[in-house]
């Protein structure tokens, strides 16, 4: 048996998606190769989802620097039944609403039924299996990721699954016997097919007749297990086509390899311990085929805690990039698969650092060990539009620091005085480098951080005692005279709130009353180097 663990083990290489062409490369498949992911479109669409869309993304990149051309499709498995009430939904514009602000009842009533079948909450789509597939296409058009998106419903409806559940049904003892090495409730009344009740609409799973020739079943609507609930059947009886079902997953699964001609497919570990080596052995010994190359990814978590539709922990890839540039997201995924990530929102700027600092080594500006040399020299193209051309960052928690104002011209000032934008940089390079700053503004604002606070254009109404006072107004000498970097000004601040008697932390919370009409904010010192000196003398003096 394959194992999907040890697919993209590096070895020599530096990169996992090389790894992975590798051994896609070893099979000698047919152009072009295909590369495959998939999902349920079971409620909105969030960052985990996009494991699958960026793991094949990588290795059809790989594939293609060799030569090579790739299809990337993903099958939205549309035509599952609706198993359970998701906790939030989301229109095409991304607003993310709970239950309760849609139609809940309707969603309710279609229980059992497939997502293709189900009218869509918001009005706006052919159904709910559509909306949520629109949103798919939607995230990953935003991140710069060509995929073709198939459906599994018109894979049925347009008789492209018809060999597929016609071989498997016409050799179901073998599909039984291979099954039940994986499952325990299979037995011979077992039937791997699920017919669409004409009456009800619900998928049920009690098939009593197959005529192969005609290409149909005869079934009994009767309840089906949700989890820990029943979907209650209706008791038609009825006859169903080919077209009017589906197969259940675990044969599924192989059928769209089969029908697709899958050369590569990543997949979360819940199915590397499940339906990954029952569809191996389906592929083998029901429909006689060669499996593709797997790999298994690790989850991603968020804050913590484990990414959601159905539960409601969630981060659509809309709202990350409202956070992070989109060559920034792309680059989390360029980290090894085999190993569990949390996303943590609170912390994303660390992730932007460690993406500048990937930069700076392909671009040869900052030393390196030689695989990590390797990784940038490997992976960054596949990143960024324009691999050729450096461009300027600004260090993310700086460009928060920069939020704090809407001038863009201080804005530019402070960032030029930092030495974050060197002089003589052309007008649209500096608006390329300020971009980051929405984005920083935007995490600062949402994780209520340390840089979530607003400079103070005008002079603040402000009193301080004497002491504090002579202490400003020193201060404001210093920096006239001396122009202190932000280390130095940091030290002289603790150094003429001692000098004068007044408390570090009163003299500190004079400042930030001073400049941000708050008690507390970021370290004062770099925040005050950054900005135009004559300006921090005017307003340390009190004068504007």
């Amino acid at each position: 048996m394959s194992d999907p663990y040890g697919t993209g083990d590096q070895g020599h290489r530096a990169f996992w998606a090389d790894a992975v062409a590798d051994e896609i490369e070893a099979r000698d498949p047919e152009e072009p190769i295909v590369i495959k992911g998939g999902v349920s479109p079971s409620g909105v669409p969030h960052l985990g989802h996009f494991n699958e869309i960026m793991r094949g993304y990588f290795v059809a990149e790989a594939l293609r620097d060799r030569g090579h051309e790739v299809r990337q499709v993903f099958t939205t498995d549309d035509k599952d039944r609706l198993r359970k009430l998701p906790r939030k939904l989301a229109d095409l514009e991304w607003n993310v609403v709970g239950l309760g602000e849609v139609d809940a009842g309707a969603l309710g009533r279609n229980l059992g039924k497939p997502y293709t079948d189900i009218p869509d909450p918001f009005g706006c789509c052919d159904s709910y299996g559509a909306h949520f597939t629109e949103l798919l296409r939607r995230s990953a058009a935003a991140v710069g990721v060509p995929i073709e998106i198939v459906s599994n419903t018109e894979l049925y409806e347009s008789g492209r699954f018809d060999d597929a559940v016609r071989h498997v049904l016409e050799h179901r003892e073998t599909a039984q016997h291979v099954l039940a090495e994986f499952q325990d409730k299979v037995d011979e009344a077992y039937v791997p097919f699920f017919a669409q009740c004409h009456e009800c609409g619900n998928l049920t799973e009690t098939i009593t007749a197959i005529d192969l020739d005609a290409g149909t079943v005869d079934y009994v609507c009767e309840d089906v297990e949700a989890g820990d609930d029943v979907i209650e059947g209706c008791g038609h009886e009825g006859t169903a086509t080919f077209r009017e079902g589906k197969l259940p997953w675990r044969f599924e699964w192989p059928a769209q390899w089969l029908t697709l001609g899958v050369d590569f497919e990543p997949f979360g570990k819940d199915h590397a311990e499940g339906s990954w080596p029952s569809g191996e052995a389906i592929a083998r010994e029901v429909f006689g085929f060669e499996p593709p190359v797997p790999m298994t990814y690790e989850w991603f978590t968020l804050n913590g805690d484990a990414l959601s539709s159905s539960a409601g922990n969630l981060i659509t890839v809309e709202e990350v990039l409202e956070l992070l540039e989109v060559e920034v997201l792309r680059y989390f995924f360029t980290k090894n698969p085999k190993k569990q990530r949390d996303f943590d929102i609170r912390r994303l700027d660390r992730l932007v650092d460690e993406f500048d600092r990937f930069e700076r080594i392909y671009f040869g500006e900052e030393d390196a060990e030689e695989r990590k040399a390797e990784l940038a020299e490997r992976a960054y193209p596949m990143v960024v539009d324009d691999s050729e051309t450096r461009p300027i960052r600004i260090p993310y928690t700086f460009a928060a620091v920069l939020g704090m104002t809407d001038d863009r011209e201080l804005r530019v000032q402070m960032a030029q005085r930092s030495g974050h934008l060197p002089e003589g940089a052309a007008d649209a390079e500096i608006d390329a480098a300020l971009d980051r700053i929405e984005n920083a503004r935007t995490w600062a604002v949402r994780t209520d951080n340390e840089f979530n606070y607003r400079l103070a254009e005008a002079l603040p109404e402000v009193e301080f005692d004497d002491a504090t006072a002579t202490a400003l107004d020193e201060l404001a000498e210093a920096i006239e005279s001396d122009a202190p970097d932000e280390d130095a000004l940091q030290e002289e601040i603790y150094e003429t709130a001692r000098r004068n008697d007044v408390p570090v932390g009163e003299f500190f919370g004079a400042g930030y009353r001073l400049f941000l009409d708050e008690d507390e904010g970021p370290r004062l010192g770099p925040f005050l180097a950054a900005m135009d000196d004559a300006f921090v003398v005017r307003r340390l003096r009190r004068e504007g």
